[in-house]
């Protein structure tokens, strides 16, 4: 039983590990951008961005102005302001969810 845990909790370390690993290789939080701030904006995410609360949806937009900007440059922000992976939060995902799955429930109500 112990030798179970131990490996699960090592398989937990390396996984949470990776996860890190490729947050960092993917370059967003180089420009000072959060997980959330890359979604495509299809409609379910434009009426998810309606609903955010204005400074939430201000701070988006300068975190996205800025990063087009460094990225005309070609430059990156200095490593002390990166986003860093313990400090990203979905701000967006439960607002894109929420729209989901108020259209399915609209879907299944004009199906009756």
């Amino acid at each position: 039983m112990d030798i179970f845990y131990i490996s699960v909790s090592a398989t937990g370390r390396l996984l949470s590990g990776f996860r890190k690993w490729y947050y960092n290789a993917a370059g967003f939080n180089k420009l000072g951008l959060m997980r959330d701030d890359t979604m495509y904006e299809d409609d379910d995410v434009k009426e998810a961005l309606k609903r955010l609360p204005e400074p939430v949806y201000n701070d988006r937009m300068f975190r996205i102005k800025r990063a087009l900007d460094l990225s005309m440059k070609q430059q990156i922000l200095p490593k002390d302001q990166w986003t860093k992976y313990e400090e990203d939060g979905n701000y967006l995902t439960p607002y894109v969810k929420e729209v989901i799955c108020e259209k399915k429930e609209k879907a299944e109500w004009n199906k009756k």
